[in-house]
């Protein structure tokens, strides 16, 4: 991957999860931008066990990028939430109703960096989580990423898909 600035960005935010060891799985329109679809986001989204321990690791890693946390939304939602000059990084413990194992399991390593990669959830599983959450900004996506991920699956049936090396956050 080029090294764009948002390209660092991710570079810097795995690098803080190793150092914390925090396993998490990218979602979200970030994760399905690195697999290649034509959409924005301002957030990054990351999907995480609900454990005490991650819990400590998540403001680890807050202090560590140099970011509040906090929870917005509270009692609706159960995200954890770090802001920053240059961040914000939503942290979720389901995702369309799936776990991390369940998510983890169709997950992808796209490399963001030299040596540094982060799990990507499959872009099918982005696609149902946007239509279970069935937002308006998540069905406008929809189109676009329901094309990429027909694009994807016709490159990967004629090339198969190879993983790149390097470190998962």
């Amino acid at each position: 991957m080029a090294s764009t600035p948002d390209a660092r960005l991710l570079g810097r935010i795995c690098r803080a999860f190793q150092k914390h060891r925090l396993e998490a799985v990218l979602v979200g329109n970030a994760g399905a931008a690195l697999q290649g679809a034509p959409v924005t986001t301002v957030d990054v989204d990351f999907l995480v066990r609900e454990t005490p321990l991650n819990i400590k690791k998540i403001k680890a890693v807050a202090k560590e990028l140099g970011a509040a946390c906090s929870q917005p939304f509270l009692p609706a939602s159960d995200i954890i939430r770090l802001s920053g000059p240059d961040l914000d990084i939503d942290f979720m413990f389901t995702m369309g109703g799936k776990t991390l194992e369940q998510i983890r399991s169709r997950s992808r390593r796209i490399e963001v960096e030299s040596n540094i990669s982060v799990m990507v959830a499959s872009l099918s599983s982005i696609i149902d989580s946007k239509k279970k959450a069935n937002r308006p900004k998540d069905r406008a996506a929809l189109p676009i990423l329901e094309a990429t991920l027909k694009t994807i699956e016709a490159m990967e049936s004629e090339q198969g898909r190879v993983d790149p090396p390097g470190k998962a956050c």
